[in-house]
């Protein structure tokens, strides 16, 4: 059994200059704000729901990108309302946000 029931990884890596990554587009501002939302919809913690930051996760030019384990399933979003929408639909109703999936 998994300590987290879906453990969600947030790039907010930041490069120097003008190289493409993901705290260019406003990542840590996003996971700050999914973890705020999990917490005050009483999702977080142990077997429920985890919302980590992660270096580098290699996927630059698909970014901002987030990951979610055990299905490890992979993501890009734009806004708060994606963010809203991989919440509701992945990790409260189980269902794989087609659009946003890379």
């Amino acid at each position: 059994m998994n300590y987290y029931q879906y453990h969600v990884f947030f790039c907010v890596n930041q490069r120097e200059g003008n190289t493409a990554c993901c705290n260019n587009i406003g990542a840590q501002d996003l996971r700050d704000y999914a973890k705020k939302r999990i917490k005050s919809l009483k999702l977080a913690g142990k077997n429920q729901i985890r919302i980590n930051n992660a270096g580098c996760l290699d996927r630059c030019n698909e970014g901002p990108v987030i990951v979610i384990y055990p299905e490890e399933i992979w993501y890009t979003y734009i806004d708060k309302e994606d963010i809203d929408e991989i919440i509701d639909e992945h990790l409260i109703n189980g269902q794989i946000v087609q659009r946003l999936r890379i």
